[in-house]
């Protein structure tokens, strides 16, 4: 973030990868609203939007790029800001993803850091996406579970930053590559609160509890609990296939918001008359123990 004046800051995001869906318009749509989710968790409202771009010209039709920007950019226009241009490389391997830049009042920052004792904590996307996407690449998930997380991915977390700007947040996080737990760590990572997390609350695709359950779990969600599992204490009563999902790397997931209980309640009757049906209360920040959470059956 940079301030240029006493009511003007900039927000400056950046996110680049592989396709994670078949579909090339999809894939663009889904990179798009995933590079805007970081401007969003600030409290921001995006302004521009660059293309970043690695093809394989000499293997790959041009119509699939063509395809992948038309779906970016009209996500890009969903949220109101533009596409300024790009950089495009040959390359072997097809990447794709957008640098976006935001303003926000200085003042009016939501950083993911911040969160307080008494916090309810409220996650407006379920997750498992990481593990269906890793599904549908076996060819074990069908049209319908592919359709499911396409239709979350590509859900601009827009609204949900605009209601809890609204209501006034302590803090929040957009919840992707890192998974829930991992994002939910970094909130409190080197803080004096800790966070207590119930995992039948946690709102999650229902596919994604058979696929986990077969062991078909992508190679960041191991990466994701090893580096993080000093920090989480999950309790036996938590069922395994859904402490993987909790673990589970995101693509353009949803917010978690550690917002007052006294705001709690409405913010979240307000998200699920704006259109975000399945936000939910999954815990709360506590005193102890500091810096970590403990998650709950």
């Amino acid at each position: 973030m940079y301030k240029l004046t006493d009511d003007l800051a900039i927000v400056q995001t950046l996110d680049f990868f592989t396709p994670i869906v078949d579909d090339p318009y999809s894939f663009g749509q889904v990179a798009a609203a995933n590079a805007l989710s970081d401007v969003y968790a600030m409290g921001g409202r995006p302004l521009t939007a660059m293309n970043i771009v690695c093809f394989p010209i000499k293997t790959m039709d041009i119509s699939v790029l063509q395809d992948i920007l038309r779906g970016g950019m009209e996500k890009v226009h969903e949220s109101g800001a533009i596409v300024v241009g790009g950089h495009t490389v040959e390359d072997a391997e097809l990447k794709y993803g957008l640098s976006v830049s935001g303003i926000i009042h200085p003042a009016e920052v939501v950083l993911n850091s911040g969160s307080k004792v008494g916090d309810k904590l409220i996650l407006t996307k379920p997750v498992g996406t990481g593990i269906i996407s890793t599904a549908i690449k076996g060819g074990l998930a069908d049209a319908s579970a592919e359709a499911k997380i396409v239709r979350s991915m590509t859900t601009l977390n827009q609204k949900a930053a605009e209601l809890m700007q609204a209501v006034g947040v302590h803090a929040c996080t957009d919840i992707t590559g890192f998974g829930l737990l991992g994002h939910a760590s970094e909130m409190i990572d080197h803080s004096d609160v800790g966070m207590v997390i119930q995992a039948s609350a946690v709102p999650f695709f229902a596919e994604a509890r058979k696929f986990a359950e077969l062991g078909m779990i992508p190679g960041g969600l191991h990466r994701n609990r090893d580096f993080r599992i000093n920090m989480v204490t999950i309790e036996k009563a938590v069922p395994a296939y859904l402490a993987d999902i909790l673990f589970d790397p995101q693509t353009s997931g949803g917010l978690l918001i550690a917002v007052s209980a006294e705001k709690a309640d409405g913010l979240l009757v307000r998200m699920h008359q704006e259109g975000i049906p399945e936000a939910a209360v999954i815990g709360e920040v506590v005193a102890e123990p500091k810096g970590h959470i403990t998650v709950i059956g």
